[in-house]
């Protein structure tokens, strides 16, 4: 785990490094620093204030007050079968490899899953989904470009269902958040998937790209709005020097962040470990 958030937030790191004088950080310099990762300007104050007087930083204080962003209320689960979750996110974040990469997961831990191509609004998305399906061998519900997404999110939750499966993932268009169209077939997709099962979707998640930096979180706010929000995926930390914005889509949103990942791999997708990440950042800082 320590190694994957090395990777995927190594130029983070190297932009930490650069920044840093030498190992005794006073808090000028960690505003510098903390900066540079993307953590916004407002956080860094608040970060800054909550440290102990004086000049000089020491590692244990402040990886207490950075791990307090991540102190949020975690929601549980009823994890009956079979278990459905709605993938959220706008075009060109990864959306579509994460469904990809959660199936191989679950199926690797052993659980029977099926995709639901609810993106119906590309046929590309559509073809896209199938692909994986075949790749990772497991099952998926599909139909023609501009069918009615609700009905496939009801297909594959009644086929779920029939056939015993344990997990449900459903994919969903991915256009710009502000379509007044998008925002319906969102809330009637949730409404649909709780007729074809009680409570359902049980787990709604947006994907995050996480080359934007706090840009992301105003998207995450938006779907937020249209459908209250689980948690959340960020995507391609190993391609952005950013990797600071998990503080604000934590302090923003107080969700909690699921899972990361990076390239194409099927097993490059872990589960967000705040204490390791934290450690990730940190070392640099104060490494000799």
């Amino acid at each position: 785990m320590l190694n994957f958030f090395k990777k995927s937030l190594a130029k983070t790191l190297e932009n930490i490094t650069k920044t840093k004088a030498n190992h005794k950080i006073s808090k000028d310099l960690l505003e510098e620093i903390l900066l540079e990762a993307d953590v916004t300007y407002e956080i860094v104050e608040e970060i800054i204030y909550y440290l102990p007087p004086g000049e000089e930083v020491k590692k244990e204080d402040l990886k207490r007050v950075m791990g307090a962003y991540f102190l949020y209320e975690k929601p549980e689960f009823d994890m009956q079968k079979p278990f459905v979750e709605l993938i959220l996110g706008v075009n060109g974040a990864g959306k579509t490899t994460s469904i990809a990469k959660l199936a191989n997961l679950y199926k690797k831990q052993g659980q029977k899953v099926i995709l639901g191509a609810c993106d119906t609004f590309r046929a590309g998305a559509i073809e896209q989904l199938r692909l994986w399906a075949e790749k990772i061998g497991v099952q998926i519900v599909l139909s023609n470009q501009g069918h009615d997404p609700s009905a496939v999110a009801f297909d594959t939750i009644s086929k779920a269902k029939a056939r015993e499966f344990d997990r449900v993932i459903l994919d969903t268009a991915g256009r710009l958040q502000n379509q007044k169209n998008l925002a319906n077939e969102l809330e009637k997709i949730v409404r649909i998937c709780e007729k074809a099962m009680i409570k359902a979707p049980h787990r709604k998640i947006l994907v995050l790209d996480g080359t934007q930096g706090n840009a992301g979180i105003l998207q995450a706010k938006a779907f937020n709005e249209l459908v209250k929000l689980d948690g959340v995926i960020i995507t391609k930390l190993d391609g952005t020097a950013k990797g600071g914005a998990l503080f604000s889509i934590a302090r923003e949103l107080e969700l909690p962040i699921f899972y990361v990942g990076v390239g194409e791999k099927m097993d490059d997708l872990y589960e967000f470990d705040a204490n390791v990440y934290l450690d990730t950042l940190l070392e640099p800082i104060f490494e000799a």
